[in-house]
Order: C-alpha cells, then sequence, then structure tokens
C-alpha cells in the first residue's frame, strides 16, 4: 500500500478513496479514543489533566489544547477529521498509540470492567479502517450514498467502523462501506407473528417445499451461519449504512438481524421482537402528528413486519416515500473528489438553512407541543433534496413520549400496555430534553456544522449562527414555557452521552442505564451559547 502526508486540512477516513499511512491510521483512532475517553471522563480520567496537560497513568504527560467550540470563525487544522470538540472542554493534542491508550484504559478500569472487550473493539476497528484504505470501493447504485455514508466516521462514537466478530472477508462481502451484493437465504418459521402485506417477490411456504402451518422468514448469510435455511429465490441486495437493513431496489428495504454489534458490545444487532411492534406504532402516532401539523417531512412505512420469538428470525419491510440522502452522507468526498453536499447544492448555506428550518420546526413541535423527543440520528433522518426541502424519517423504535402531554394535544394517545419496551415512555420533561439535545441537536445539527467548516464548505461561524437562528425561531414559535430555551440556547453546558462506557466497559448493572444509548456523561460546553459571545 503506497502512503502519503496528510496534509493540513484533509481528513482520514472521513471522505472515502483517501490513502494515509498505517502510523497515521493508528494516531487517528487512537487519538478519538483518548479524547472520548476524557469527556467520558472514564475511570476518573479528567481528574488527571493540569492545566493544558494530561498525565496518563503510565506516566507520560500528553499536550491538551480547548475544544474546537471555542473558535467562532477558526477551525483549528491541526485536530481536523478527528475530535469531536463541540461537545469537549479540552481535547489530547499530542500523537499517542494505541497500546498508550489501551494500557491507560486498563489501569483505570475497575476490575469488573470489559477491557478485554473493548480492546478487542478498538483493532478490530483499525482493522476495517485500513481494509477501507487498501481496497478504495468506488459506491455506486441504489446504495451509493449509504455507502460514502459509511466511510464518514461517527461523530462521537470512535470505534462506529468495528462491526464485532467480522472479519475480513466479512466485512468485504457486507459491509456497506465495500459496497457489495449478495443473495438472501430462506427459512421455515413455525407459529410466527406476521403484520401487513409482504411484497410480491416474497415465496410461499410451498414454494420452498415447507410443510402446511410454516411461515417464510428471510435471513442475511452471515445469520445463516447460525440457523437453518432452506433453498430459495435468489433475491439479490445490497447493504444500506446500518448494516443490517438491506436494499432490494428502488424504495424497498429489508430490515434483518445480524450476529454482531455495533457502537458497543452491548449494541447487539439482533432484532427484539417488541421493537417491530413498537416502531410501528410510533409511526402511527406520527402520521396523525402529520395530518395535524402538515410539515415537510415524510415517513417511511414500517407497518409490515414478522417475528418467531426469536432475536434471529425476524424482518421489518421497509418501504420509502421519496428518494433520500442520508444526513450521515453529506459530509462525504465522492471518489470524484466532491462532497456530496456539493451535489445537492451550489449554496451550501442556503441548504442548511433550510434544512435546519425543517430539522428545528418539526422536533420542537413534536417535543414541546406532543412530548415526543425522537431518535432521529443522522443515521435514520434523510433529506428528500425537493424543492422545498424535505425530510425523511424511519426507524422510530427509539423514541421517548409522554402519554399525557401527546394526549392532550393530538386528542387520542396509546395506553402503556400497547408498548413492548415501556423504556420508550416517560413523564420527565428532562429525559426528553436529554433525547433532543443530543440526537437533534448536537448529532443532526452541531456535527454538521463542524464537519462542513472542517472542509471549508461553510464558516463555523456560520453555521453554528444559522443552528442559533433556527432554533430560536422555532422556540419562539412552539416553546411557550421557555423550558426547551433554558435547556439549549441558554444553558451553560449541555448533555452528552457516555456511549464507550456504557455500551462496552461498564456492566448496566453499574450504570443503571435502562438503555445504553440514553446514557449521559459529564455535560459539556454550550458550544451554541460560547460561539455567540
Amino acid at each position: 500500500m503506497s502512503e502519503e502526508t496528510l496534509t493540513s486540512g484533509s481528513s482520514p477516513f472521513s471522505a472515502a478513496g483517501g490513502r494515509y499511512s498505517r502510523t497515521r491510521q493508528e494516531a487517528y483512532l487512537a487519538g478519538r479514543v483518548l479524547d472520548t475517553l476524557l469527556r467520558e471522563d472514564y475511570g476518573g480520567l479528567s481528574q488527571r489533566v493540569s492545566g493544558d496537560r494530561l498525565t496518563l497513568p503510565g506516566g507520560r504527560t500528553v499536550s491538551l489544547t480547548r475544544g474546537e467550540f471555542t473558535g467562532a470563525d477558526e477551525h483549528p487544522a491541526a485536530h481536523r477529521g478527528r475530535h469531536p470538540g463541540f461537545l469537549a472542554e479540552l481535547v489530547v493534542d499530542d500523537v499517542v498509540t494505541l497500546n498508550e491508550v489501551l494500557s491507560a484504559v486498563r489501569a483505570l478500569a475497575d476490575p469488573r470492567d470489559d477491557v478485554a472487550a473493548f480492546e478487542r473493539e478498538c483493532r478490530e476497528t483499525l482493522r476495517a479502517l485500513r481494509l477501507h484504505d487498501a481496497v478504495r470501493p468506488r459506491p455506486g447504485g441504489v446504495t451509493r450514498y449509504d455507502a460514502l455514508a459509511a466511510t464518514v466516521d461517527h461523530p462521537v462514537y470512535p470505534t462506529a467502523r468495528c462491526r464485532l466478530g467480522l472479519d475480513e472477508r466479512d466485512l468485504l462481502a457486507y459491509a456497506p462501506e465495500f459496497c457489495p451484493s449478495f443473495r438472501l437465504r430462506w427459512t421455515g418459521v413455525p407459529h410466527s407473528t406476521c403484520q401487513g402485506h409482504r411484497p410480491a417477490w416474497w415465496p410461499s411456504p410451498g414454494d420452498l417445499g415447507l410443510p402446511a402451518g410454516h411461515d417464510v422468514f428471510p435471513v442475511h448469510p452471515l445469520t445463516a451461519r447460525l440457523i437453518p435455511t432452506v433453498p430459495g429465490p435468489g433475491v439479490e441486495v445490497r447493504p444500506t449504512l446500518s448494516m443490517r437493513t438491506v436494499a432490494i431496489g428502488g424504495r424497498e428495504q429489508l430490515k434483518l438481524p445480524l450476529p454482531t454489534s455495533t457502537l458497543g458490545l452491548r449494541n447487539r444487532r439482533v432484532i427484539v421482537p417488541g421493537t417491530l411492534s413498537d416502531g410501528a406504532l410510533v409511526e402511527r402516532v406520527l402520521r396523525a402528528v402529520l395530518e395535524r401539523e402538515r410539515p415537510p417531512v415524510l415517513l417511511a412505512d414500517e407497518q409490515t413486519y414478522g417475528h418467531a420469538d426469536d432475536p434471529l428470525r425476524g424482518y421489518l419491510v421497509r418501504r420509502l416515500p421519496a428518494d433520500g440522502v442520508p444526513v450521515a452522507a453529506l459530509l462525504a468526498r465522492t471518489p470524484e473528489g466532491r462532497h456530496v453536499v456539493e451535489e445537492l447544492t451550489d449554496d451550501v448555506e442556503s441548504f442548511f438553512g433550510c434544512y435546519l428550518s425543517v430539522l428545528f420546526g418539526w422536533n420542537v413541535t413534536l417535543l414541546t407541543r406532543y412530548g415526543i423527543a425522537l431518535e432521529a440520528h443522522q443515521q435514520n433522518v434523510s433529506i428528500a433534496p425537493d424543492r422545498p426541502l424535505r425530510l425523511m424519517l424511519k426507524d422510530n423504535d427509539g423514541a421517548l413520549i409522554d402519554l399525557r402531554r401527546l394526549g392532550r394535544s393530538l386528542g387520542w394517545a396509546p395506553e402503556p400496555e400497547d408498548f413492548s419496551d415501556h423504556r420508550l415512555l416517560t413523564a420527565d420533561p428532562e429525559a426528553l430534553a436529554r433525547v433532543f439535545i443530543t440526537i437533534t441537536v448536537h448529532l443532526c445539527a452541531g456535527a454538521i456544522a463542524f464537519g462542513l467548516a472542517e472542509r471549508d464548505l461553510l464558516p463555523l461561524g456560520t453555521g453554528l449562527g444559522l443552528i442559533r437562528h433556527h432554533l430560536g425561531a422555532a422556540l419562539d414559535a412552539h416553546d411557550d414555557s421557555g423550558f426547551l430555551r433554558s435547556r439549549t440556547l441558554d444553558a451553560d453546558r449541555l448533555p452528552g452521552k457516555a456511549m464507550i462506557t456504557a455500551g462496552t466497559l461498564v456492566g448496566k448493572d453499574r450504570t443503571g442505564a435502562e438503555d445504553i444509548n440514553k446514557h449521559y456523561g459529564p455535560p459539556g460546553p454550550n458550544y451554541l451559547k460560547r460561539s455567540a459571545n
């Protein structure tokens, strides 16, 4: 593999097609991991900070710099593509090795922490980074934007490229960034629960030679290693950004269980049966809200699904109402050298402003009026680049809902017993605000503004100013009590998730997290408030 010097202003692995030295790849990953551990204050790491220096458990001191949120018009080139500075007070400014970081984790860890799993996660991430850099795939077809999105690292989770337990052949054959295609497998399921109308291409039990009383479930080839399958039609599919969801062609997708984990050891990619019915129920609630509010928002149809009370035997058929570009893809660089956002517009500032207007108008209305906070992050929100711009949403099974507020505003609401997972229900406005901030503000707005600035597509001061303006306009229109404004624009600090801590290192019995995706660490600086000064 040839090596190139990482030039100022470039960003390893945030764009498809870049080739960088193996040492630089490791330093990039190690720096991001250490920054995240510091932000989450894992093992009391922040107590080892003195001024602008961090002393690692082994004795080495590394220099720190202020997070990038302090520079309204500057985005320090030294940290481009590496640091989630918009959530951090301090970020690491020195080159560190992965071994140094993992040694620090071992020294800081409680004996009950799963350090071995985290080390494996880090090393598999590094392997995935190097593999993609060596292969340099050229995305195309119906999943082009998903494949490009998969080349942009997660804004705050440094080991998101890892799919635990999959080797290089598996990644090449099934991971979205490598643009593969493959054929579905099939299995017979007795006594299953199915809802909705399956597509015309779906085989019948008789087509597969199954006895009466059986149903037919599709199976991902990785899962077929664990459960018996039968010969069936060779339906060709391509992985989308989520990997366990595959595109059939056109606007039809299929979500299938996978025997792996992403975003942490405990984030299994299987399908718990109740998530299917809960997601369908939330979708029906959102459609009722759309009928009343008429925002420029579209919902995927996720009412067709089946399960067999087995996390490896289930499926969801998703029908998209329009073509869309995942928000996660906007910052990706295409093989031709342009960024995806530049394919969608020749006026990035206007485009970003239109996007924020819809994003905040919809989500602030949902929270303040209906008591709903969606876990609609960059992967689950797509832009239908019409004029005017519309957003398209999918995967609603992670929403947080105040049923009393919903019932008062909508005139009806589901009963608590209608939900399989009661973690979706709350009467706590602080819990709703935390989801809104960590998902809508941080991931869907802040991370994009910093990413655009990093790529010299929009000055950081302009991007953050647009966020303040459009969030403020939505709050003026809908936040009558001022509660959400006090938790966002007027707050000194903002909540952030402790994803590494809860996802891999520390068990639920000690974090107290009912839902590892809603576990929060120390609050971080309010980059919106400070950048306005």
